[in-house]
């Protein structure tokens, strides 16, 4: 079980720092947070798949406020703030972040290039 003894988010960069009680240190971007929210709207509801956040690349964080001693919730300036992000989600998403970010790139370019075509159905 890891904590987070520390928050620092940087507002023009639009980047917060996660600093863990074993002194590992990670920078998560504004982006990056709000698109892997842990929030059921993200992440679905049970059986439902995660769904496609887009375009929140000029995502800002408001306010982060602090839920007992294990999470904290993001107030996002779109208006989300539902989803609270323990200290084992952020650990997650600071060591997964290579492969997270990667399967949300491959996810939007594949969303695009549906956007790109037409099917077009012939009838004999």
């Amino acid at each position: 079980m890891y904590v987070v003894t520390k928050l620092h988010y940087h507002r023009k960069s639009k980047m917060l720092d996660i600093y863990f009680d074993d002194a590992q240190m990670h920078t998560l971007s504004c982006e990056y947070l709000r698109t892997h929210s842990p929030s059921a709207e993200v992440q679905g509801h049970g059986t439902t798949p995660s769904k496609l956040v887009l375009n929140k690349h000029a995502v800002k964080i408001e306010r982060l406020e602090p839920v007992g001693h294990y999470a904290v919730k993001l107030h996002f300036n779109d208006g989300h703030n539902s989803g609270l992000f323990s200290w084992q989600y952020l650990r997650e998403l600071c060591v997964n972040y290579q492969l997270y970010w990667q399967t949300y790139l491959e996810r939007t370019e594949q969303y695009h290039a549906q956007l790109d075509s037409v099917p077009i159905k012939f009838i004999p």
